[in-house]
């Protein structure tokens, strides 16, 4: 048996509850949208691509159909990513990579998929990157925790968990797929 580091923190979310949270995702996925066909799940880089994989594999064994699946890449549009000419960035830059988007989304739902929903600045951001590939009928939006603190008007379709935090809290959502271990965390200042 494996044995995983202790986390600090406050577990919000152990493995059964991320579990049972995105059971009840994918159940109203299948109710809000009545041609599934015309669907598609594309989770935000890096957390929100596991938990769409995730969503995708209990759609198919609810409803028997397979949504199309991609993953985006928003770093080129996000605010706090500043290029500045033949100078070295003021703060550590996120890790760039691959947008995988194998359908048209000209027309189609998009569900985007991301892990935590905070000041809604990731999701502006996905919705840009979104649109250079064409123009959904409807975007819709997926998140396993909403924490609160938006400062865009965004607001998630599909809400696993509401976690009222101070600002100078995080939440911190570890997957098996990247850390090894199914739980979401709360975490102070002092720990993050």
């Amino acid at each position: 048996m494996q044995q995983h580091a202790v986390t600090p923190g406050r577990v919000l979310l152990d493995a059964e509850g991320i579990q049972r949270t995105l059971s009840r995702i994918a159940h109203e996925i299948i109710e809000r949208n009545e041609d599934l066909e015309d669907v598609a799940l594309v989770g935000i880089h890096s957390r929100g691509v596991p938990l769409a994989q995730r969503l995708r594999r209990l759609i198919a064994d609810r409803a028997g159909f397979e949504l199309d699946l991609g993953q985006l890449d928003i770093t080129f549009h996000r605010d706090d990513v500043h290029v500045r000419a033949g100078q070295a960035p003021r703060r550590a830059q996120p890790l760039v990579r691959d947008t995988k988007l194998d359908f048209d989304v000209e027309g189609r739902t998009v569900i985007l998929v991301d892990d935590v929903l905070f000041t809604g600045r990731t999701i502006r951001a996905a919705i840009d990157a979104l649109l250079e590939y064409g123009r959904p009928e409807r975007v819709q939006l997926a998140v396993l925790a909403d924490r609160g603190h938006r400062e865009l008007p965004i607001r998630p379709d599909y809400v696993g968990k509401n976690l009222p935090t101070s600002r100078g809290e995080r939440v911190q959502v570890q997957l098996l797929e990247v850390d090894e271990v199914d739980q979401v965390v709360l975490l102070d200042e002092a720990e993050s």
